[in-house]
């Protein structure tokens, strides 16, 4: 399972993000007011406190996921207005349709202005169509900016959710957003936190003329408009404002807005963009802004860049090197920011053979930059160079210790060199196209078969060979469902799913699911149920209903949708229910141990190969989550722990002991979303899907507002931020350490256990 916020150019191509517990990803800034920075924070408990008891039962009821055997319901007529929001919270968190109409009356009829703007906070977690009626009308009739901010917020989220068979209502939903925005716009001071939601919304409900809306606000006087704005229109592609991009891009004083005004002019394919780009790709100050720049001069496709990319890669190789051989770092902080340069370099020179990228990418290579960026970027520029090169030929021909004295990292990179040449077209490389490829399956298939090759790189080996579509592919995947490794059973699988349906295969998948339910992790068991879904026949729904009564719930619950689903569809039964209840592995100390952190003062202190940094935990917005942050801390699981994944101007990701974006601790926590935004320092718990959390984490570099009610935030960096500035793929946590104490007084140190 990949646990991953997506990110960088495939966000900006994809227009999509996902936190991933593969790839399944600072501290927000709260402002004065909730609804002066962004209707932000947990409005209801805000107001009061909840009893421990009530807060108990509420926080048990969430992490089982009950609404109908849960006292919910009545709670949200507690006379306590604190009782009545975190009810309502807990409602959309759980997510239960039969919430909705008690969600509704309270979002119309409470007295407390906290509850109702949670109220609607919660009909969006639901993203139920059915709740958008009521979110309709309180745009038409309230005038209390918080409520506002989490009405038009609750649209975006139903409207995204929305099959395509409901694009008239989705229409629908889209022009209430941009009436918000348009409202707004016209106002002599227009609310922030109703701006900053509605253009968020906008960017999920994807209404037509959206661009044109949003475009409006890229010359609001408030820097985080701006920004906002700009992040809406690249994600969107769309080609309105491409004029005041270009200003914001070259004088805005504000960095995320320089480096959000880079991306939406590479998402917009802007042609005249291209020398204000290439500028501040190369002198800006701000690393946000020069990666931002690189990655939308790569969309211009615009070869021309390249020389002065060539040039800013040598400077920052030089400076790589010289860090290097001072010790500052195992891997200098320029490391980043030449990856993204090769990977721009890759995408410009297609079969150009240009010397100078050839030459700076090997020396990437040598230096130690094992990186799939720098191996397809090779590939790319020079492909017949490619296959030749003796440090690959002596890979995968076992010369100077081969595949098995690789690190995995390595090994993984030169795969996804190979399955680049997949794409290799006689327009581009003329008739040797072909024999290029071949040889390129060769040798992916020399390497998928050696024993010594370490199997956390065998998935991307799969993964390349798949790229080339061979016709006994099939045979490949199946023979790896037998692998030890989990994740390379999960890939054979998912390789599967996508292949037409075999008898062979279905009774490959069969006998595979078994072993797949015993794992400790569930990822190779729900791949495998998805690839039985793609099958037919009477073996297939057998594998099928054995993964109805395992203790996993979301093993059990995708093995009974794709049952319905297979029987014709419908609404789930209550046998369905029965089936999606979640089997906690909370207990009554567990819980009281997590809600005992509530109105304490709780903070990690993350010790790491480039310095320390400081997370204020949220135990008031996620204790859960931040109780089963800090019992791993406390068990040293992230000691020694690399930081896997970085994406400058998104996130750095790290928690993974497998060290491939897959791992995690054999567990699953429920999600715990909130109202907290993702500012720069957010820290969030990474997913493959709802409720897929367990000890990925990542933090933001600067605000993304997409994430926001996506995943759960339960930190936020309060010291170190230049810290996480200069954290690199393969940087190690080296320790944790959790301090608690009362709030406003200086905190008792628990130490590292």
């Amino acid at each position: 399972m990949l646990f991953a916020v997506l990110s960088g150019l495939a966000l900006v191509c994809a227009q999509a993000a996902a936190v991933a517990k593969g790839q399944k990803a600072a501290p927000k800034k709260r402002g004065p007011s909730k609804v002066e920075r962004r209707a932000g924070g947990s409005a209801a408990t805000a107001r009061g406190q909840v009893p421990a008891a009530t807060l108990l039962r509420i926080v048990r009821a969430e992490d089982e996921r009950r609404w109908e055997a849960s006292d919910l319901g009545a709670l949200l007529s507690d006379a306590s207005a604190a009782v009545r929001g975190r009810a309502a919270l807990a409602a959309g968190r759980i997510g239960d349709e039969g919430a909705v109409v008690p969600l509704a009356a309270l979002l119309r009829q409470d007295a407390d202005e906290g509850v109702r703007a949670t109220a609607a906070f919660a009909l969006g977690e639901t993203e139920a169509s059915s709740g958008a009626d009521v979110l309709l009308e309180t745009l038409r009739l309230s005038r209390s900016p918080e409520i506002r901010a989490r009405a038009v917020e609750a649209l975006g989220k139903i409207a995204a959710a929305l099959p395509e068979a409901q694009g008239e209502r989705k229409r629908q939903l889209g022009e209430a957003i941009l009436g918000v925005l348009a409202v707004e716009g016209r106002q002599a001071k227009p609310n922030r936190g109703v701006l900053l939601e509605g253009i968020t919304a906008a960017l999920r409900a994807r209404p037509a003329d959206a661009g044109q809306t949003v475009a409006a606000f890229l010359s609001s006087t408030d820097a985080r408009v701006r920004a906002d704005a700009a992040n809406t229109l690249a994600r969107l592609r769309a080609k309105d404002g491409v004029e005041r991009l270009r200003s914001m891009l070259s004088t805005d004083t504000d960095a995320v807005a320089r480096a959000n005004a880079a991306r939406a002019l590479g998402a917009a394919e802007d042609a005249a963009a291209f020398d204000a780009l290439l500028k501040q790709a190369t002198t800006d100050m701000d690393a946000r802004v020069r990666v931002s720049a690189v990655r939308s001069l790569a969309l211009l496709k615009q070869p021309r860049a390249a020389e002065a990319l060539v040039k800013r890669g040598a400077q920052l190789f030089a400076d790589y090197k010289t860090a290097k051989v001072a010790g500052v770092a195992q891997s200098p902080a320029e490391a980043s920011e030449l990856l993204e340069i090769a990977t721009a370099l890759g995408r410009l020179l297609l079969n150009a053979n240009q010397e100078g990228a050839v030459s700076l990418l090997r020396g990437l290579r040598e230096a130690g930059l094992n990186a799939p960026e720098v191996e397809t970027a090779l590939a790319r520029i020079a492909p017949a160079q490619y296959l030749r090169d003796k440090a690959l030929a002596d890979l995968v021909n076992r010369r100077g210790g081969g595949p098995e004295a690789s690190s995995w990292q390595k090994v993984s990179a030169v795969g996804q060199g190979l399955g680049e040449l997949a794409a290799l077209t006689s327009a581009l490389v003329g008739n040797s196209a072909v024999g290029m490829q071949a040889d390129a399956q060769i040798m992916l298939r020399s390497l998928i078969d050696n024993a010594g090759t370490p199997q956390l790189a065998v998935p991307d080996l799969l993964r390349s060979l798949a790229a080339f579509k061979p016709g006994d592919l099939a045979n490949v995947a199946r023979a790896k469902l037998t692998a030890r490794d989990v994740i390379v059973r999960a890939t054979a699988a998912d390789i599967l799913s996508e292949l037409p349906p075999e008898a062979e295969t279905a009774r490959a998948l069969a006998q595979a699911l078994p072993v797949a339910l015993q794992d400790e992790t569930n990822d190779a068991a729900l791949s495998v149920l998805g690839a039985l879904a793609k099958q037919r026949g009477a073996e297939a729904d057998a594998a099928l209903k054995t993964a109805l009564e395992v203790t996993d719930y979301l093993v059990r619950r995708r093995a009974a949708d794709i049952l319905r689903e297979r029987a014709g569809g419908g609404a789930p039964g209550a046998e369905q229910r029965r089936l999606e209840t979640v089997a906690t592995r909370n207990r009554q100390l567990d819980y009281e141990r997590a809600l005992a952190r509530v109105s304490k003062s709780v903070r990690a202190v993350v010790s790491t190969d480039k310095g320390a940094f400081t997370i204020e935990l949220l135990p008031e917005e996620a204790p859960l989550t931040v109780d089963n942050f800090v019992e791993l801390a406390r068990r040293n699981y992230y000691n020694n722990v690399a930081f896997h994944r970085v994406v400058p101007n998104f996130v750095v990701q790290g928690g993974d002991p497998r060290g491939d974006g897959n791992g995690g601790p054999g567990h699953q926590i429920r999600c715990e979303i909130n109202t907290v935004p993702y500012e720069r320092g957010a820290v969030g718990m990474a997913l493959s899907g709802k409720d897929t959390g367990g000890s990925q984490w990542f933090v933001t570099h600067s605000p993304q507002p997409h994430l926001d009610g996506g995943y759960t935030v339960f930190g936020r960096v309060t010291e170190g931020l230049e810290v996480i500035d200069r954290i690199t793929r393969g940087d190690r946590i080296r320790s944790i350490t959790i301090v608690e104490g009362k709030r406003n007084q200086k905190p008792e140190t628990k130490g590292r256990r």
